[in-house]
């Protein structure tokens, strides 16, 4: 089920349908229009049955080590990492449990069982539960029969409360804590063919921005330059959900403003977009001036925010705590007269978020984050500069941690004049 992200809500509508698109200036229909002679970029195969069976053998094997029983995981992203399962949260309970040993259930309302069982993608048991039953009886019941009620119980960080309200309901002796070991010690390390899946979303918005900068027109809206990205990328093969586009003064704030923003001769343009393949995100930026020479102060601050990048890139070096990724950038902003720390001007957000089935789960680049960085770890590197009132600058590109060091996915733009 399609879900507004937060990049749509501050940005503006997504635009997908017929009536949407009579809203938008006749060139960007024009743009929209002509994506259907666009080829599709090749495609990875999705990710299959033996790869789904090895993260849950590691799965299985971080609970060993960390003395945990079993993992309760609500639809989402790591709903489908570990099962296929591609559902949404709602008030009727769907859920996997992965126990230490044997196979895992999937919980699910009765009428649903059949759309479940579409997507599952691992052995596992569907059990049901009619509407005026508990579904976390079912959880109980599954750990009862385990010999796992009086082990500890993982819940992953995003599942929601009542969940654990009403397990000890129906399990007083449930010792609940935290999954993060368990999920985010799998889904964080990414393998072979989820890099792939990855990459080619990469190339996939790479190709749209370069598609779309030329096409870009005075008077045009951020939802006209919104809905040629969003279609030059769905026809290229990418699912995208809506971005992030800035124009003007809006460029200042990170995530915009919803002020009417329409493009003009020397305006600061910034696109801030991703999509996914096979589920898997990318997430670029990429900021230019629109129909003039940049100012003195434009082409200086895309400069300094260029190299900041490379600054965060060589620091990304297995070992390494996170946040020594952002400390070296803020340290190098911080003698070039912006900051301190996340004062403005200068970078208010932290360098970078890890990225991988979603556009932002953990770990981040941040000031304080003592993870250490390893082999398959993914994050951005973004580290802009905002200037309120005036202008920002953000350039965004993700790398992935290797042996020999951070390699990128999408190449970084080599000046405002190159600059997609």
């Amino acid at each position: 089920m399609r879900t507004m992200s937060r990049r749509s809500m501050l940005a503006g509508t997504t635009i997908t349908g017929g009536t949407a698109l009579a809203g938008l200036n006749q060139p960007a229909r024009a743009a929209v229009a002509d994506t259907v002679t666009l080829s599709p970029i090749p495609l990875p195969l999705p990710i299959g049955q033996p790869e789904r069976l090895a993260r849950l053998a590691t799965a299985r094997a971080l609970m060993q080590r960390h003395g945990i029983g079993a993992i309760v995981v609500e639809p989402g992203a790591s709903l489908d990492y570990f099962t296929g399962v591609q559902w949404w949260r709602s008030e009727r309970l769907t859920a996997a449990v992965i126990p230490v040993h044997g196979d895992p259930i999937v919980v699910t309302p009765f009428f649903e069982r059949p759309s479940i069982a579409e997507s599952l993608a691992i052995p596992a048991e569907i059990r049901t539960w009619n509407e005026d039953e508990e579904p976390l009886k079912l959880v109980a019941d599954f750990l009862r029969e385990r010999g796992l009620a009086g082990e500890p119980i993982g819940i992953e960080e995003t599942n929601r409360y009542f969940i654990v309200d009403r397990l000890r309901l129906h399990l007083p002796v449930a010792r609940i804590v935290s999954a993060n070991s368990v999920v985010r010690g799998c889904r964080m390390h990414k393998t072979v063919a989820e890099l792939a899946c990855m990459q080619a979303a990469s190339d996939i918005t790479v190709a749209a921005f370069r598609h779309v900068a030329p096409l870009v027109k005075a008077g045009m809206t951020r939802d006209d330059l919104d809905a040629m990205i969003g279609a030059t990328t769905r026809a290229m093969g990418g699912a995208y959900d809506g971005g992030l586009v800035l124009v003007g003064e809006a460029t200042a704030y990170p995530h915009g403003s919803h002020k009417p923003q329409i493009v003009a001769r020397g305006s600061n343009i910034l696109f801030d977009c991703g999509c996914a393949v096979h589920g898997y995100q990318s997430d670029i930026s990429r900021s230019f001036v629109w129909g003039a020479d940049p100012t003195p102060d434009q082409r200086k601050v895309w400069d300094q925010v260029a190299r900041g990048q490379q600054i965060a890139n060589a620091a990304a070096k297995v070992g390494a705590p996170a946040g020594s990724v952002d400390d070296a950038v803020r340290a190098a902003y911080t003698s070039w007269g912006y900051g301190p720390g996340y004062k403005l001007p200068g970078l208010s957000h932290r360098t970078g978020h890890g990225i991988g089935m979603e556009g932002h789960e953990p770990v981040n680049l941040v000031h304080g984050e003592m993870t250490k960085l390893d082999v398959g770890m993914c994050f951005s590197d973004e580290p802009g500069i905002y200037i309120p009132g005036k202008f920002g600058i953000r350039l965004e590109d993700c790398f992935h941690i290797t042996e020999a060091g951070p390699r990128f996915f999408s190449e970084p733009p080599r000046s405002i004049d190159q600059p997609v």
